[in-house]
């Protein structure tokens, strides 16, 4: 998610895709990142992968999140990483390798690797990034697909699995929410999109140590009329559980510059297959990514607590904002 001056995840798969949504499955990803037949014949194509982790060791939390977008123009090929880290304890690392890349093999269906990160399987099979320049690697298990939208040749999917943060020497266990998009007759890396955000608000949360919480809301007429203003799922022992009757209010604000205020709170309920669930969120730590005066993009640290099933857990992990 970090580009520069308008981010992937600004414009990144998630906001773009669950507005492809009508339909929703779940069950296993296909063999390869990107299925070839799931890869649109249109010279105007972007293909995302998208992985958030949190996790916790001896010292403290580590969140860390890795975007990698490719896409096709006609002839032209494009790749680009965004990626942040944060420590508990440290804040928000230096973290080499956001930007784009040449995209030397030309193809969509898997994630290219570059002089920063390189990977091993598939979402399916489980993943393996590494990154010696930033002594880093992530080791993630198969994933098991949450939910799957598809509308026309656009497709999104979801899912969550355990996986080991190594770093600077530390050995960090946690979970890894995945989010990957397919989407035909668009490009952000090659052209410009006016007017497609408005209070995008993307929550990454784990939920004790094995609880994936995954949310996001936002206020486009463009994006709601495909997607709806919601859309998220939540894990727990490994099941997906329903989110039924999502409901996330913003608390409170702060403001960033004169025409926009960055949200710093939430509350957020539903129904579960368990009963009522309440959470509260705030956010402890944000880097600013962009301003664009009447709006901009930043990365934030979440905390909280979820009361659900007769049960409260710690809730801790990312949020972008787009504003």
């Amino acid at each position: 998610m970090l580009r520069t001056p308008i981010r992937r995840w600004a414009i990144g798969w998630i906001l773009l895709l669950p507005l492809a949504g009508q339909a929703m499955e779940a069950g296993p990803f296909p063999a390869s990142s990107v299925p070839v037949a799931d890869t649109p014949a249109s010279v105007l194509v972007y293909v995302s992968d998208y992985f958030s982790f949190v996790g916790a060791d001896q010292h403290g939390r580590v969140a860390f999140a890795l975007d990698n977008n490719r896409g096709r123009d006609g002839d032209a090929y494009q790749a680009e990483h965004v990626v942040v880290l944060h420590d508990e304890q440290q804040g928000w690392a230096n973290v080499a390798g956001n930007g784009r890349f040449e995209h030397v093999g030309k193809e969509l269906s898997r994630i290219p690797d570059s002089p920063f990160f390189q990977f091993q399987g598939t979402p399916d099979t489980g993943l393996v990034v590494t990154s010696e320049t930033n002594r880093l690697s992530l080791k993630i298990d198969p994933i098991p697909q949450r939910t799957r939208r598809t509308h026309e040749q656009s497709v999104i999917r979801m899912g969550s699995a355990p996986a080991v943060l190594t770093w600077q020497g530390r050995t960090i266990p946690g979970r890894v929410i995945y989010e990957g998009l397919v989407m035909p007759d668009f490009n952000r890396l090659t052209r410009t999109y006016f007017r497609l955000w408005n209070e995008f608000q993307g929550l990454y949360v784990l939920a004790g140590k094995d609880g994936d919480l995954y949310l996001h809301s936002q206020r486009s007429e463009r994006l709601a009329a495909l997607a709806g203003r919601l859309v998220g799922f939540a894990v727990f022992d490994e099941q997906t559980d329903p989110l039924n009757d999502l409901r996330i209010e913003v608390l409170s604000r702060d403001w960033a510059l004169v025409f926009y205020r960055w949200p710093t709170a939430w509350g957020i309920t539903w129904y579960g297959s368990r009963g009522p669930a309440s959470m509260t969120l705030h956010l402890s730590d944000r880097k600013t990514i962009a301003n664009w005066v009447i709006g901009g993009f930043s990365m934030g640290i979440v905390q909280g607590e979820l009361v659900y099933a007769g049960r409260t857990w710690p809730v801790y992990g990312l949020a972008e904002l787009i504003m």
